[in-house]
């Protein structure tokens, strides 16, 4: 559940990123997919016009029935249904954009084990919708759908280039010039919808390419794999004497990358990293990059030296990017490796953030590990906890021991206490300079939270 910020009121079913939720229990249905298609279905008819709407997904076994579910869905309301197959979420957007839809929609719980699934929408332009659009879409979830006249259902259809076309957007985000001839990449799917287009656009730049998480089989989605599972490919790029590692997410918006040494690198230092490239070329907007609450202290303390701003936002890598339109920036993303480049795409691209990561690699003639450290990070430190039922943080006690804790940080360092926005957690991050007074802090607001469940 999210806040509406125009209005302040939750939301029943959109998050932070879509709907999102265990596979045949809660919201994640295929009765709620199917009103979920006749919902934005009949929020996006409008004018005369053939309406239609794109569908991707991810490589999770309930794909299959939720995109059924969604094209029943549509098409009872008149909309024609294009369906691409696993593709990553960017490409989605870019396919909406590009093939003139009314509507685009990526089937994927994202980083979420094979068992969760998702429904992530996105409005013509491209952009994922916003809090305004997804209230409404709220609103006729819970009324009657407009059925049309069996003469008027729409039609549904699979295309076969789709792929190429995301494959053929993601090498212009690179200068025509660059060449990975030099570089080994290994290259981490995640067993997700990059899977077939990551390692492709990186060979025919030029790498050579070594595959992790490209075989798919409906249940091993992020097991073991992908940017939040990295001692594969970190094991695997030592192994190989590679010179980078590339992990991407589910559904591949997402992007961590692990140097020659095994090393793994956050999004904030690939922010870092793109951001100087681009600030020296005269290229950057804005005057800085966004990136959110999360992003360590050093990274704003690294921009500031240069010249340049960090702007702060909520977690949710929607905020990020309606923070960078309204403020001109071109450069925007999350610590855990969404990268939003406004220049090539309209949401978080894990692979054209690495086409970028591996351009500079090239053409610094310096080891990735010298590279990508931009700025040395303040000691931070998030743990989760897991919950049931009523919001730990309302809870007295809880409330106390949270005052106390940024009293103490106050002036040396940041607490930032939240509810994912995906998951029943509650997120718990401190940073200072001071590592033992910031472990110090985390575990006693989880003591306190742990309690309070």
């Amino acid at each position: 559940m999210a806040t509406d910020t125009a209005t302040g009121k939750a939301r029943k079913f959109f998050g932070t990123d879509g709907i999102r939720g265990r596979t045949n229990s809660d919201v994640m249905t295929s009765e709620m997919a199917m009103k979920v298609g006749q919902a934005a279905g009949g929020h996006f008819m409008r004018g005369a016009h053939r309406h239609r709407v794109v569908i991707g997904k991810d490589t999770r076994l309930s794909g299959y029935m939720l995109e059924s579910a969604l094209v029943a869905g549509f098409t009872s309301v008149g909309m024609d249904v294009i369906m691409t197959g696993p593709l990553p979420t960017p490409a989605i957007a870019l396919l909406t954009r590009e093939m003139r839809a009314d509507l685009g929609v990526m089937i994927s719980a994202s980083h979420n084990p094979y068992e969760d699934n998702g429904i992530k929408l996105f409005g013509p332009d491209g952009y994922k919708l916003s809090d305004k659009d997804e209230v409404e879409i709220e609103k006729l979830l819970e009324l009657q759908p407009a059925l049309v006249d069996a003469s008027q259902i729409g039609r549904a259809r699979r295309i076969d280039d789709a792929r190429g076309r995301y494959i053929h957007a993601v090498k212009q985000s690179v200068s025509s010039d660059v060449r990975f001839d030099t570089l080994k990449v290994v290259v981490d799917c995640a067993n997700g919808a990059a899977y077939q287009v990551a390692p492709s656009v990186i060979w025919e730049l030029g790498a050579e390419v070594i595959t992790l998480g490209v075989t798919p089989n409906g249940t091993n989605i992020n097991d073991g794999v992908g940017s939040t599972s990295l001692g594969a490919l970190q094991a695997k790029v030592v192994e190989e004497k590679a010179d980078i590692g590339i992990a991407l997410d589910g559904d591949a918006d997402r992007l961590i990358v692990v140097d020659e040494k095994g090393e793994a690198v956050d999004g904030d230092q690939l922010m870092a990293l793109i951001a100087t490239r681009m600030h020296e070329k005269g290229q950057l907007t804005g005057g800085g990059v966004v990136a959110t609450v999360m992003s360590n202290l050093g990274l704003e303390r690294y921009l500031d030296s240069i010249g340049l701003t960090l702007e702060r936002t909520k977690v949710g890598d929607r905020y990020v990017l309606e923070r960078m339109k309204k403020g001109g920036f071109n450069i925007g993303g999350e610590q855990s490796g969404h990268m939003i480049l406004s220049d090539y795409a309209t949401t978080g691209d894990g692979t054209i953030a690495a086409m970028r990561v591996l351009a500079s690699l090239v053409r610094s003639d310096v080891p990735a590990s010298q590279l990508m450290h931009v700025f040395d990070r303040v000691p931070q430190l998030l743990k989760n906890v897991r919950f049931e039922g009523s919001d730990p943080l309302e809870d007295d006690s809880v409330k106390a021991v949270i005052a106390e804790a940024e009293a103490e940080l106050e002036g040396k360092g940041r607490l930032v206490i939240r509810k994912s926005g995906t998951e029943p957690l509650v997120r718990v991050m401190a940073e200072g300079d001071d590592a033992t007074q910031v472990e110090s802090v985390v575990d006693r607001i989880c003591d306190a939270v742990k309690a309070a469940i």
